[in-house]
């Protein structure tokens, strides 16, 4: 007769598979990685205690979902949507004035690359790898949880109208215009997977670097140089944003504390996307303490968006340290 413990270890041994894609479901529809991962423990919880009863009329891994889907629905009663800046107000800010804080405001949060599992399924209309990108998980906050629910079951993990049908507990007609509406919204939201095309892993090295270089240095023209006509620089816990070269460049002139040469940016990526978590030297010169935590988007024309995530506690989900010695510094520094 097996024991309670080795029941619980083939359980485990069973879901493990599908964890870190199940978080990545659950951040799309919660936008915390916190939450997510909250919410799947409650969701492998209620699967652990009905898998006596799972009758196998489907995949372990789509059962799985169904399950995480209707526990992020559950969730959502009780949550408000996670915005970004933009998304708050639809102009863009005035870096002459001062930055205005977002207050209580439950931002959109980073979800490290480590955490999820991005791997493309053909099928999906929307690829893993977009379906993690800010912009995407962003527009998903403008959609009812069901709406959202029925984006994701059919765009994202590519599930028939009737899988998600079932899922919801409606029919399939339901579904279909819970999607066509969801899809309405994204694009009234201006959201789209091939509005972005990144340059080549050559390209995109070498831009990163000469960003990289020219940060650290606090050389303003050339990182404007390395910037799109039209970057869009967000920072949250901030409401402020801006738009264009020129507003950009004023802001990190007047509000970047960091000086030439007491700057360091380690590499980290963030929703399919490359970024830096951002180092500044104290005032005794002895080691840097951590800033913030930037996410961003590449085009062949340059680096056409960054979010700043201002918050200390981002660098806890990088597994980042909140200081770094000076002799550190170097040696976190390569990808």
């Amino acid at each position: 007769m097996r024991t309670e413990t080795a029941v619980n270890e083939t359980f485990a041994q069973l879901v493990a598979p599908y964890r870190r894609e199940l978080l990545a479901h659950c951040y799309r529809m919660l936008g915390s990685p916190h939450e997510a991962e909250d919410v799947l423990q409650e969701t492998l919880l209620r699967a652990w205690r009905g898998y006596a009863g799972f009758e196998h009329r489907s995949s372990l891994r789509t059962w799985l979902h169904r399950i995480a889907t209707t526990t992020c629905l559950n969730a959502l009663k009780s949550r408000r949507r996670r915005p970004m800046p933009c998304g708050v107000d639809g102009t863009s800010s005035d870096p002459a004035d001062d930055l205005v804080d977002g207050g209580s405001v439950p931002w959109l949060q980073p979800m490290p690359d480590t955490l999820v599992d991005l791997r493309d399924d053909p099928g999906a209309v929307v690829s893993a790898r977009e379906s993690i990108r800010l912009a995407f998980v962003a527009a998903l906050q403008y959609l009812p949880p069901r709406q959202r629910a029925v984006l994701l079951l059919r765009d994202v993990l590519a599930w028939s109208a009737a899988e998600v049908a079932e899922t919801l507990d409606t029919t399939t007609a339901a579904v279909n215009s819970l999607l066509q509406r969801a899809r309405t919204t994204l694009d009234r939201r201006t959201w789209r997977s091939d509005t972005l095309t990144e340059p080549t892993a050559a390209a995109q090295r070498a831009l990163l670097d000469r960003y990289v270089a020219a940060f650290e240095r606090k050389d303003i023209d050339r990182l404007i140089e390395l910037f799109t006509a039209d970057i869009v620089w967000e920072m949250p816990p901030y409401v402020s944003w801006y738009r264009g070269r020129e507003a950009v460049a004023l802001h990190l002139e007047r509000r970047c504390p960091g000086r030439p040469g007491g700057i360091r940016l380690v590499p980290v990526r963030a929703n399919g996307r490359p970024g830096f978590a951002q180092y500044f030297l104290d005032d005794a010169g002895e080691g840097f303490d951590a800033f913030l935590v930037q996410v961003l988007d590449l085009s062949p024309r340059g680096i056409a968006h960054v979010v700043s995530y201002l918050d200390p506690e981002v660098f806890d989900l990088f597994g980042l340290p909140r200081r770094i010695g000076q002799a550190d510094s170097s040696g976190m520094r390569s990808p």
